[in-house]
């Protein structure tokens, strides 16, 4: 497990996840395969870029001879390379059909190749929305978006390669993420840098639809637990048992930034949007993971960090 290729390493989860890698494990040596699209962002990897264990390499992962190259005496694959934001998906679908599920089979190719361990990083988008009760591992998968669709569509693949080839393989499913690092595409850090520019933040309809919200730390801690602990063959969701509102979310910046509700704009509902995600994560809890961290202190820390950061985030608004 010493030599592990990550991809997509420089963007937001894949970015948090190596950084700790790197100070858990000071042994393991990581490549990170990033094509660098404007979610990739080598800014993200500027603390750990000197990292004597830590390669970067700029590639597709669409690329098989690249992907094959690279690979070669990898023990691990580590996939967070993916296209992920569900609004660009409806206006740019091929794109995510693409990278999410071409991609994936063109890395699943090289692991076979190679009797590695593939280990696919998803969503709980996959299993689409629930009034009802919280999704398991079980759960029937039923995408709404393009986006949702194409990462189902790699998790299928994903488990065929074990069955065809009998390719080791982990999934994890997580539930929202955030924290720094995160494009201002998403909805936490867009409504934070809006604010910061004096500008509205737009909630999609009456803003009651319903995210489980997870800080992307402790979905890099369940990622290294399923990583050592997990069992091959396995999906593991990881939840963070934190199911909020939209507009409750909203609120809560507007609060941290002493912003009040006339900076608020309803806009028109997002289409085939999902009314409420929720995750059980028994199985990762069994594994010994919960999640630790408190959700209105870690968006204020979230918050605080977009405060002091405006270099980072700037160009990319």
């Amino acid at each position: 497990m010493e030599n592990i290729l990550v991809t997509g390493c420089a963007g937001f989860i894949g970015s948090n996840f190596v950084r700790m890698m790197l100070n858990k494990y000071p042994e393991y040596r990581i490549t990170n395969l990033d094509k660098l699209t404007y979610a990739g962002n080598l800014n993200n990897t500027k603390d750990f870029a000197e990292n004597k264990n830590y390669t970067f390499v700029k590639g597709d992962i669409c690329d098989k001879e690249l992907v094959e190259r690279v690979a070669r005496g990898k023990g691990v694959f580590i996939n967070f390379a993916a296209e992920t934001h569900v609004d660009r998906s409806i206006i740019e679908a091929g794109v995510f059909a693409r990278t999410d599920v071409i991609g994936t089979q063109t890395l699943l190719e090289a692991a076979t190749r190679n009797d590695s361990l593939f280990f696919q990083i998803s969503t709980d988008e996959v299993y689409g929305s629930t009034l009802g009760e919280s999704f398991t591992e079980e759960s029937p998968l039923n995408p709404s978006s393009p986006y949702s669709a194409s990462k189902a569509g790699a998790d299928l693949l994903v488990k065929a390669y074990e069955k065809t080839y009998g390719l080791k393989t982990l999934i994890t499913r997580s539930s929202n993420n955030y924290g720094p690092f995160q494009h201002p595409e998403k909805l936490i850090p867009r409504f934070i840098t809006n604010l910061l520019q004096g500008k509205k933040v737009p909630v999609y309809g009456d803003g009651l639809n319903v995210r489980d919200w997870l800080f992307v730390e402790d979905n890099c801690e369940g990622i290294d637990t399923v990583l050592h602990k997990g069992k091959p063959g396995q999906i593991y969701n990881i939840g963070g048992d934190c199911e909020k509102t939209n507009l409750y979310v909203t609120k809560k910046i507007l609060q941290l930034l002493a912003k009040g509700e006339e900076s608020i704009e309803y806009v028109e509902d997002r289409k085939g949007h999902d009314r409420r995600y929720s995750l059980s994560s028994e199985r990762l809890h069994k594994l010994g993971w919960k999640p630790k961290t408190d959700f209105d202190e870690d968006l204020k820390l979230t918050v605080e960090w977009y405060v002091k950061n405006e270099w980072w985030w700037k160009p990319l608004v």
